[in-house]
């Protein structure tokens, strides 16, 4: 379970993510599409339109969610293998 200051700073980095998406979107130089998921992403185990959102999304395009699900396990073994390795020294 998240402390209070842990959810406070998840939803601070999430909307951070999503004023970046939304920046992006008029910049050239920023990948607006991009930081929008990924503020979705973060958003979304706190606020239900956001996981609906997602759910929305996911469906549309079935391709880029198994790639998203590809990444997402890629990444968790990644930060598995990296915590056995700090535990280990």
């Amino acid at each position: 379970m998240l402390t209070r200051s842990q959810r406070v700073l998840l939803l601070a980095v999430g909307w951070a993510f999503i004023l970046l998406g939304v920046a992006g979107l008029f910049l050239p130089f920023l990948q607006g599409i991009l930081f929008l998921l990924i503020g979705l992403v973060i958003l979304s185990s706190e606020y239900v339109w956001a996981h609906r959102l997602l759910n929305r999304l996911r469906q549309r395009f079935p391709v880029l969610a198994q790639k998203s699900d590809r990444a997402a396990q890629r990444a968790a073994d990644w930060l598995r293998r990296f915590s056995r390795q700090r535990e280990s020294r």
